[in-house]
């Protein structure tokens, strides 16, 4: 049993502890280099909202970037063969994605009135012209040229969109290794135009079908399938929760950088990344 006489003793040690003059050559501050990060906040009025808005939206790419080192880490070992880690990366992928989700809660508490006092501000800017958002979609296998043309005006990041719309998504290589696995998939599918959307093959169907009629003998691939519904469903989610929040703040008008809005938001919810692996679900 602790007496007062150790609640006090306690509470000097942690008095004393922070006292502490910190020299060395990594600080918290330093290390997360805090004094860059929290200068990016600048909002453009003098309203109160907008700081939520950007912090939401900054934190948002954050997360993303995130998403893309664990992504293009996962690709890497799927090319390998040694589906192991990628697991873990995938599951890590779902979890952020589920942290973005939750990100547009807190935005709904901004109303439409208070948006409006500042949404003049942010001019032709919008969220469709993330450069993240469009590496991950591109890499998941939402396949679409134009989608890059918000970007001419960076080369850097207009060639490096440009590489990942030309380069075999997630599933092109899980297909591949299917494949490897003695799969027989239709060679339409192994040597297509990676930069086109994907489009549904019934010999991948039947791959994921024999996947999981026999867990047993599949597991690893059947674990990989799982991992995949599971990264599907958390982005869908995601752009389901985008939609209402955006929705419920500014109804039916048009977007700030020129698309329909909610409109747009809506169409994006029927695009699949594995398509293979939802209507394999009827057939078990």
């Amino acid at each position: 049993m602790t007496d007062q006489k150790d609640l006090t003793k306690t509470s000097i040690d942690i008095s004393e502890e922070t006292d502490i003059h910190w020299s060395q050559d990594i600080s918290y501050g330093g290390y997360l280099k805090l004094g860059k990060l929290l200068e990016c906040q600048e909002p453009l009025s003098d309203e109160h909202d907008e700081m939520l808005f950007i912090v939401i939206h900054q934190s948002a790419e954050l997360w993303m970037k995130c998403c893309i080192h664990e992504l293009m880490a996962a690709m890497e070992c799927v090319k390998k063969n040694t589906l192991g880690p990628a697991f873990k990366m995938l599951s890590r992928i779902a979890r952020i994605q589920a942290q973005l989700e939750q990100s547009w809660d807190v935005l709904s508490t901004l109303t439409p009135a208070d948006y409006a006092k500042f949404r003049d501000q942010l001019g032709q800017s919008s969220g469709f012209q993330s450069y993240q958002y469009r590496t991950i979609e591109f890499a998941l296998g939402n396949k679409n040229a134009a989608m890059i043309n918000a970007h001419k005006d960076n080369p850097k990041r207009y060639d490096a969109l440009s590489a990942t719309l030309h380069a075999p998504s997630f599933y092109d290589l899980v297909i591949a290794l299917l494949a490897k696995r003695g799969f027989p998939i239709s060679k339409t599918q192994l040597q297509r135009d990676f930069s086109q959307p994907y489009v549904a093959d019934e010999s991948v169907e039947n791959a994921w079908l024999q996947i999981y009629r026999n867990p047993e003998k599949e597991w690893e691939l059947y674990e990989l399938a799982e991992k995949l519904v599971d990264l599907e469903h958390q982005f869908h989610s995601w752009r389901f929760s985008h939609m209402k929040t955006v929705e419920r703040i500014i109804g039916y008008k048009q977007g700030t950088g020129g698309t329909g809005g909610v409109s747009y938001l809506v169409k994006a919810l029927d695009i699949r990344f594995f398509p293979e692996l939802w209507t394999a679900r009827t057939k078990i």
